[in-house]
This record gives C-alpha cells, sequence and structure tokens, in this order.
C-alpha cells in the first residue's frame, strides 16, 4: 500500500488531501473508512461521517469484489465540504445512474443489482460523476456541509411536485427515503456471537429495521432448513402479510437443503424492493454460516456415531451377536427400520436380524421380507447383493439396500427403511454406506474368529485323550480349562496308558507359549512318549530321549513334564485292600500333592530339570506308596499362577482347598479343585488349567 500526504496550495488554504493506494483485499473498505474518517477528524467535517463511510465502503467493496484490482482512493476536505474518488483498474463500463448534480428522482427499480452502490451514492451525496482513465475508471461523489451555499437544500425551489423537506434531505412523491443513520445501522446490525441461537432475533432486528425504513405493515422471514420439518417461521414483524396485497417477496440466496423467503407487506415504493433485496442478502448471508455451521456440527456427530459404532462391532466375536447388533444401531438414528439379511454359497438370503422403531410394525415387517417375485423385496436384495450396489426400494418398504461386503466377499444386504418424515439425506446415506463396510467387516472377523475357535477346539481335542481308561481298583479323573481366548490352542495337556509291564504312565505336561507352534510341540512330546514307553524304555530313558529330540527340533521352546508309573508292585495283581507302588519322576514340573485318606494333604517328588533347556538333565525317581482311599494330585501352573489382582493362588492355597476332599472319588476331586481354582478371580483364566488325578480305590 502507498500513500501520499500534503497540503495543496489552492485557492483554499483550509483543503486538506489524501491519496493512497489500497489492494484489491477483503479488508481494503475497513482501511479506507480509517483514512476518510480521520481527514474528516482533521477538517472538523464531523457531520458528514455518516454519509461519508457509508458511500466509502460502497464504493470501495465494489471496487474489491467487482473490480478484483487495486485501487487508488483520494479523499480531498475543505471549510464546504468533502471529495471522495475511488479508481480501479479494470477496464469497463460504469452502472451509473445520472452523473452531475444530485439525482432527485425516486424512480430506481431498474438498477442492476452492482449498481446499488451508485444508488446509495446518488441518494446522499450533494453531487457525483465518474472519471475515465487510460488504466481504468473511477467514481467520485462530493458532500457539502448544511451550511455550504453548495448544499442541494439551499438551491432554489421550482414549481413542479409538491417537495417535502425534512431534516437534511428532501424527497418527492411523498416518499421519505431511509437517512444515512439508518442505513449505517441496518448495514452494522450482525448476530450476538455469543448467544446459543442468535439467528432468530437477529433476523427479527433486521426484518423491524427494513420494515419501519419501508414504512411495512407486516413482514416475515420463512425458512426450511430441509430436516423434515418443512418451512418454519423465523422472523415476524407488525401483522400478517395479506395474501391479497401486493406483496415484497424476496428468496433469500442459501444452498440446499436450507429454503426461505422474505415478505414485506409494503405499499409500493422506489426503495422498498432493494432494500428488500439488501436485507434479504444480509441475512442469507449468516443462514449460509449457520448451515455451514450445523453441518459441521452433523459430520461431527456422525463421525462420534461411527467410532462408537466401530467400537460396540469391533468387541464383538460372535457372528449372530454382531448381526443383531448392527439393526440395533441403525434404528432409529438412521432409518425407521433395518433388516440385515446374509448370503450363502449360492447366493441365497437369510434374515439375520431385523428392527422396526415401532415394536408392532415388526411381524408385519418380517411378513414383507419374506414375500417373493419380480417385485419383491427380496428380489430387490438378492439384485443388490449380486451386483454390489446400492439400490433403492420401493413402497411399502420404502428405503434402499446396501451390499455388506467385506475384503472381496459378499456376505449378504443392509436393508434400511427410509426416516418418517423425509428422505435419506446425502451425509445419511454416506453414513449408512460406511456403517455397512464397517458392519460387513465385523461380521467376516466374527466368522474368522468363529472358525478359528473351531479349529483350536479341534486341534485342542486331539492333543487329549477323548476318555480316561476304566481300571479296576484305580480312579482316573482329569479336567481341563483353555485360556480365555478360546481362539488359541494350550500347551497343557495329560495323557494315560499302559506299560508293558501291565502298570499304568500317568502324564501331565505343560509346554512353553500357546497357539500352532505349542500344539506342534505338544503333539512332539505326546508322541515320542507313547513312542518310547511303547518300546519298553525305562522313564528315565524316555526322559533323556525326549529332552534331546526337544533341543533339536524344539526351536528354543522347552517344556516341563510329570511322569508316574503306578502299579501293585512287582508280580502282585490289584486286589482288595492293596497298595499301590509309585515311580515318580518330574522334569522341571510342579511337585504334586498326596492327599491321604485321614486329610492330610502334601507335596512329594524331587525336582528335575526342564526339557529342551539343557544338553543333559536330571530327573530324579522318587518311590512312593498309595494306600487304598489315598490320591495322587498332579496340576499346571494355570492352577498356582491364578490372579486376582496381584494375587496368586499358589501352592498353599491349593494345599489348603486339598485337604477336605480326602474320601471323595477321583472325579468329584478334579471337579472341586477345578470350581475352586476358577472361583478365586472373576476374570478368565490367563493360562490353561489342567488337573488330573490318580486314586488309590481298592477297597
Amino acid at each position: 500500500m502507498s500513500a501520499e500526504r500534503g497540503a495543496v496550495p489552492t485557492e483554499d488554504r483550509d483543503e486538506h488531501i489524501r491519496r493512497v493506494r489500497l489492494p484489491a483485499d477483503p479488508r481494503t473498505p475497513a482501511a479506507a473508512r480509517a483514512l476518510v474518517r480521520s481527514l474528516l477528524t482533521e477538517a472538523d467535517l464531523a457531520e458528514l461521517t455518516n454519509e461519508a463511510l457509508l458511500l466509502t465502503t460502497e464504493l470501495s467493496t465494489n471496487a474489491v469484489e467487482h473490480a478484483r484490482t487495486e485501487l487508488d482512493l483520494e479523499v480531498v476536505a475543505d471549510r464546504r465540504g468533502l471529495t471522495v474518488t475511488v479508481s480501479d483498474f479494470a477496464r469497463g463500463p460504469v452502472d451509473e445512474l445520472t452523473v452531475g448534480v444530485r439525482n432527485e428522482s425516486s424512480d430506481i427499480a431498474d438498477i442492476a443489482e452492482r449498481g446499488r452502490g451508485l444508488l446509495l451514492v446518488d441518494h446522499f451525496a450533494s453531487r457525483w460523476g465518474t472519471t475515465y482513465l487510460p488504466a481504468g475508471k473511477g467514481v467520485w461523489f462530493r458532500l457539502d456541509r448544511s451550511d455550504s451555499p453548495d448544499h442541494p437544500c439551499r438551491l432554489p425551489v421550482t414549481a413542479g411536485p409538491t417537495t417535502t423537506v425534512t431534516g437534511d434531505r428532501a424527497t418527492n412523491e411523498g416518499s421519505f427515503p431511509p437517512s444515512a443513520a439508518a442505513m449505517s445501522e441496518l448495514m452494522q446490525t450482525a448476530p450476538d456471537p455469543y448467544a446459543e441461537d442468535s439467528l432468530p432475533e437477529f433476523a427479527t432486528d433486521l426484518l423491524a429495521r427494513v420494515a419501519e425504513m419501508v414504512g411495512a405493515a407486516g413482514g416475515l422471514v420463512r425458512l426450511d432448513r430441509g430436516d423434515g420439518q418443512g418451512p418454519q417461521l423465523l422472523a415476524r414483524y407488525g401483522r400478517q402479510p395479506r395474501v391479497d396485497n401486493d406483496l415484497v417477496r424476496v428468496p433469500l440466496t442459501v444452498h440446499r437443503p436450507y429454503v426461505g423467503e422474505l415478505e414485506l407487506d409494503a405499499a409500493p415504493s422506489a426503495y422498498a424492493q432493494p432494500l428488500a433485496v439488501l436485507m434479504a442478502e444480509r441475512l442469507s448471508l449468516h443462514l449460509e454460516n449457520d448451515r455451514l455451521h450445523r453441518a459441521d456440527l452433523r459430520r461431527q456427530a456422525w463421525l462420534t456415531f461411527l467410532a462408537e459404532a466401530s467400537e460396540l462391532l469391533a468387541q464383538s466375536l460372535d457372528v449372530e451377536l454382531t448381526m443383531a447388533l448392527i439393526p440395533q444401531l441403525v434404528v432409529p438414528r438412521l432409518g425407521q427400520w433395518c433388516a440385515v439379511h446374509t448370503a450363502d454359497e449360492w447366493g441365497r438370503l437369510r434374515l439375520a436380524a431385523a428392527s422396526h422403531a415401532d415394536e408392532s410394525m415388526l411381524p408385519q415387517l418380517h411378513a414383507v421380507l419374506a414375500e417373493t417375485g419380480l417385485d419383491s423385496v427380496q428380489a430387490r436384495l438378492r439384485e443388490a447383493s449380486r451386483n454390489g450396489t446400492q439400490l433403492p426400494l420401493g413402497a411399502p418398504t420404502e428405503g434402499f439396500a446396501v451390499p455388506l461386503i467385506a475384503r472381496g466377499q459378499r456376505l449378504g444386504t443392509l436393508a434400511v427403511g427410509r426416516h418418517q418424515r423425509h428422505r435419506h439425506d446425502p451425509d445419511e446415506v454416506a453414513v449408512l454406506e460406511d456403517v455397512a463396510r464397517r458392519a460387513a467387516l465385523a461380521i467376516e472377523n466374527a466368522r474368522i474368529h468363529a472358525e478359528r475357535r473351531r479349529v483350536a477346539q479341534a486341534l485342542q481335542q486331539s492333543l487329549l485323550p477323548p476318555v480316561l481308561p476304566v481300571v479296576e481298583g484305580l480312579g482316573f479323573a482329569a479336567e481341563y480349562v483353555p485360556t480365555g481366548d478360546d481362539a488359541d490352542v494350550g500347551g497343557d495337556f495329560y495323557d494315560v496308558l499302559p506299560l508293558p509291564d501291565g502298570r499304568w504312565l500317568v502324564v501331565i505336561g505343560d509346554v512353553s507359549g500357546k497357539g500352532v507352534q505349542a500344539a506342534t510341540l505338544t503333539g512332539l512330546v505326546r508322541d515320542v512318549i507313547r513312542t518310547l514307553i511303547g518300546d519298553g524304555k525305562p522313564l528315565s530313558e524316555t526322559l533323556i530321549r525326549l529332552n534331546e529330540t526337544l533341543v533339536e527340533r524344539g526351536g528354543g521352546r522347552y517344556c516341563t513334564l510329570a511322569l508316574a508309573a503306578v502299579g501293585p508292585g512287582a508280580g502282585n495283581q490289584l486286589e482288595a485292600g492293596s497298595q499301590l507302588e509309585v515311580s515318580l519322576h518330574l522334569a522341571g514340573h510342579d511337585r504334586p500333592v498326596l492327599l491321604t485318606a485321614a486329610g492330610a494333604a502334601r507335596f512329594v517328588g524331587t525336582g528335575g530339570t526342564a526339557l529342551g533347556l539343557l544338553d543333559s538333565i536330571s530327573s530324579p525317581a522318587t518311590e512312593l506308596t498309595l494306600e487304598p482311599g489315598e490320591a495322587l494330585i498332579f496340576y499346571t501352573d494355570g492352577v498356582t499362577e491364578r490372579r486376582r489382582g496381584r494375587e496368586l493362588f499358589g501352592v498353599d492355597r491349593l494345599r489348603e482347598a486339598t485337604a477336605p476332599l480326602a474320601g471323595y472319588s477321583a472325579d468329584v476331586v478334579a471337579a472341586r479343585l477345578r470350581s475352586t481354582a476358577l472361583g478365586f478371580s472373576t476374570e478368565a483364566p490367563r493360562d490353561d488349567i489342567a488337573i488330573l488325578v490318580l486314586r488309590n480305590d481298592a477297597s
């Protein structure tokens, strides 16, 4: 911005001049006003402030908005008045009325929209005109003081139409044009930025000002926000406009879905229509801001809804529960009803879940969805699923269907009915399509998880004996609880198998880790044990060979193991009242609990080296005798390391829980210990729990 200041030596030594070049910027009118205001103060022309600032604003705004070039502003003030010239650098004609002495005519209906600034200039200026330069064009106006001999009010009045003089302006034909102060107040009226909903109050204030300026008996502003409620009264002034009168109607220039109109019950005058248009433009600007603000809030609400819906859908890994949850999320926020259909491998649809805002209409909805035929809802749903595109649904279930597609797989359709009062708008359609995508992914994830769970359960069952052998005089019982995530295979296992010498081998172990690798290692351990025992290898040699295998093929994983060979002793038969001889080997496993018939419980055995960690191991044998009614209880660390906050179940609590079970069968002992361990904490088990009970049932 460049400026020039100085007093030009003329015949009037009190003349003040300012020249400035301003950029094509929205802030330029404010800078122009500041320059004019400072010169008015310097020249002591405060009485011309309202008119000067209003006309300067109009001309500079027109230059910025329409010419879109830099503008030159020249302000000249003397004792008699003020002259302002605004020049731009755009070629072309200026929308003008009559150049010269102030135009007293009130016939301004044919002035173009861009000419309203010149309308104000023509009305308020003492004189005005246009200038054409080689590089552009300009408009100038002159404002004289009321006591100046050049003021229009001091010009002689010739014979003609009756002229009424009021204040410092004269009008003809009995009309009273608005004053500069009224126009300035109208232009400066703005909504309260701190009010929650300031538009009704702002529109009412604006309507009242315009109505008073044009002498309207009444007026109103109607606005339809496109929310299904239809046109609503935003502002009202005076009486209800009469339909039989010639009303001033101006549509509000707002974007869809907003639609509005301004009505004024005013007598035809030269100023009614332009002022109504001016008010409509000002109101439309703030309505457009309101529309954008509401749209932004609505989009934020939709984003929050989608985030919450995604969180809810992600929490469910059950297919049926996931599909039942989808309609509950959609209704009634996104439609009157919702139905989820799944497609089988042949493309046939099956209703999985449905919901209606009016529960009494749910049977009717089911009946309509079950209809078949070329024009049925089923046919449209099949088409949407087959083509993978959104399709509208006709009466009586008006709405549309969205395909459920995840990872390229067509899973079915999501059908949604329209709202009770209005159709779905583009934002709602986009949200529903997003919900369909997220729902399809949730369904597919639930299906994948269900398949993983089935595979894990099948694999886990293959690593455990289907049933324990039934041996006279011996009681075997086992309990197994997988980890809380039933889609993973645990590393705990147990087995009971016969030995070549007629005894029985009790095995319980825990492989490190979980999942497929742990399951593979578990299967390897079971197979090696069965093979070596079947070949008649002693337990100590079996453990050595198994350790060598795990070191070579275990991939860094290890295994703890407890082996117990149990039988009636060498050359004896298991008879009533006979003892059982137990040879116990522990390879890094927890010591079992010996429960006597009298209710005493103690840990037995000598600890050894876990398998798969070292090249050589130590696993000393412990020889035990089981009297009739006594039991040996084996377990994995999932029992003793069961957590309740920071507290562990522990070995002491296990021993205390075992003692009262003396005299009970092996099945009861195993079941009671399982229940005690699970009841210790409300959380799902973090590790597998395996319990194996060996009891001398000879009596």
